[in-house]
């Protein structure tokens, strides 16, 4: 048997959200306690350049992580490499159990457990992640500015990234494995007007093509969902757009969910249909998915959890 670890507020995640959760509870004398989870720091870990954090003209994602990690520990946040395997939200106080072993026990929680990107899952695509592969046009599509990009995907996602690339990009293809989209119709006009779309229907990636040295792309071969046949598409980018999937596993059956699986908050907070436990992050948000709306959103989180538990008289 583990130890049984007590806290006022247990954050889950440690991406931007959960690190400014951390930072603000902390100032709030909260005494918060952050577990990683299974990948400390999240998506920007996997993230090269960033550009548009403020006050950093640049900054590589890892970097900006260590950073986050390091302000939350200043501040008295206790940051824990561990995994929470199971959360009870059943009655208070909420009892999560870890990977470790060590059972923790909170007045209040703050989920940062965030989304992750839907993949391809091809070995190429794995090789060139952060060298030509992305899965963020608001965050990459700076990058490509008068270079050739791909995207693939038919829903929402794909033809909104595609349409925002089209600001640097010289050409977007969209490529899709069936012959019509799944976006809504004004998207898809939006996307059909567009002289810097080309569209490639009813294939499939079959392969990311690129460099060596250094690494980078140079192409995706596709094949016809109709007849086989495979070709080349030159490109300096390749965008995957086929969705997100939000990580919400350990609270699926207990709080409200919409859009999939994202974690519902009341509009205007990061309350949860559970009393007393919060969400920030990309864990509720499927429009902006944003390093910087996820921080401001762990923000609020602490904020609401200070006065949440204020309210209950535990906030001394």
């Amino acid at each position: 048997m583990g130890e049984t670890k007590k806290t006022k507020v247990l954050i889950i995640g440690s991406g931007p959200a959960g690190y400014t959760a951390a930072v603000y509870a902390s100032r709030a004398m909260l005494e918060p306690v952050l577990v990683q989870g299974m990948q400390p720091g999240g998506q920007l870990t996997i993230t090269t350049e960033v550009e548009n954090w403020p006050g950093e003209t640049e900054i590589q994602g890892p970097d900006l992580m260590v950073k986050m990690e390091a302000h939350a520990k200043a501040m008295g946040a206790e940051v824990i490499t561990d995994l929470i395997t199971d959360l009870d939200l059943s009655k208070r106080p909420f009892i999560a159990q870890s990977d470790s072993g060590t059972v923790y026990e909170a007045l209040a929680v703050i989920l940062a457990t965030g989304a992750q990107a839907k993949w391809l899952d091809l070995p190429s695509e794995e090789k060139f992640k952060g060298f030509g592969v992305s899965a963020c046009a608001t965050c990459d599509g700076f990058f490509y500015r008068g270079k050739e990009v791909v995207v693939i995907g038919g829903g929402n996602t794909a033809v909104e990234e595609a349409l925002f690339l089209t600001n640097f990009a010289s050409k977007v293809t969209l490529i899709h494995r069936r012959d019509t989209l799944r976006s809504e119709k004004i998207l898809q006009e939006r996307l059909f007007k567009n002289p810097k779309v080309e569209l490639l229907w009813n294939h499939t990636v079959e392969e990311i093509l690129g460099d060596e040295n250094p690494l980078g792309v140079t192409g995706v071969r596709v094949k016809s969902t109709t007849d086989g046949a495979e070709k080349v598409v030159p490109c300096d980018g390749f965008f995957v757009a086929i969705g997100h999937a939000p990580s919400s596993e350990l609270v699926t059956e207990q709080l409200k969910l919409h859009s999939g699986g994202y974690v519902w908050v009341d509009p205007g907070s990061t309350r949860t249909s559970v009393e007393g436990v919060f969400a920030a992050g990309d864990l509720t948000d499927h429009t902006y998915r944003q390093a910087v709306t996820s921080a401001g959103m762990g923000c609020i989180a602490a904020l609401d959890a200070e006065k949440w538990l204020a309210e209950q008289g535990e906030a001394e």
